[in-house]
């Protein structure tokens, strides 16, 4: 399991799926099954239109809501975008950032993350920032080179207090949503070259808290396998989110 120093964190990310009435239905399976897990932390990042339902179907509870993306201008003339200020008055605590689909086919880049970054920050909101490469930069041995790009652009100007909260999620793009999971010795592979990175730029201390989930077709039937390694301390999982008794399997990896 993860180092002992480090709670485990497993997060859902619902993507475009659920209705405001489907988010609450759910949530109130799911906080029944959790509600005496002790040991790791839970987050739900459901759709915009039910964070607000969300966060009020959970109070009281230790499930934290994050949203999937928002803008880093506080407020403005940004049609269809919402920012960090609204989402803490919805009920959320954190929010992912450079999710690959965000990168893929919205046109996120790295400095787009730092700047969400800060501004998430800012608010107040925890950022869960997520890093990965594609199967073809993975071929072509690029695996390292992309992994210490994206962090190192991400993060840019952070300091060791600033990092504290931040969460970081490795995605490799080619098991998101493919059935194709990175083995527990790949994940964690990434999972030090990012913490060496973190060791680089911002000391020791600061590495060994950092908390890096593994994300990509993550399942009940793998959970255990990737939680077992000392360097992978939770999971950002997609599609067996969905469904609350599998989620709640995955919280209950120790059981």
């Amino acid at each position: 399991m993860a180092a002992t120093t480090r709670t485990p964190v497993l997060a859902g990310n619902w993507k475009m799926y659920k209705t405001v009435q489907e988010t609450v239905a759910y949530l109130n399976e799911f906080k029944i099954l959790v509600q005496y897990t002790e040991g790791c932390e839970i987050v739900i990042a459901p759709a915009f239109p039910a964070l607000a339902a969300a966060a009020d179907a959970v109070r009281g509870s230790r499930i934290r809501i994050a949203a999937q993306n928002f803008h880093w201008e506080s407020e403005g003339a940004f049609t269809g975008e919402v920012s960090a200020p609204m989402l803490r008055a919805a009920g959320c605590s954190d929010v992912i950032i450079g999710h690959s689909e965000r990168r893929q086919y919205f046109g996120e880049t790295d400095e787009t993350v730092n700047r969400r970054v800060l501004a998430a920050l800012e608010a107040g909101l925890r950022p869960i920032v997520c890093v990965g490469e594609t199967l073809d930069q993975r071929e072509a041995n690029q695996t390292k080179d992309v992994l210490l790009r994206q962090i190192d652009g991400g993060l840019v100007s952070l300091t060791p207090e600033s990092m504290s909260p931040i969460i970081v999620a490795y995605e490799p793009v080619w098991a998101i949503g493919t059935g194709r999971t990175a083995t527990p010795e790949i994940a964690e592979e990434a999972h030090q070259i990012l913490r060496d990175r973190i060791r680089e730029n911002l000391g020791p201390e600061t590495a060994e808290a950092l908390r890096i989930l593994y994300g990509g077709s993550v399942r009940p039937a793998n959970i255990q396998g990737l939680m077992a390694r000392p360097g992978i301390d939770g999971g950002l999982i997609g599609g067996a989110s969905l469904d609350p008794a599998s989620m709640a399997a995955m919280i209950h990896y120790r059981s």
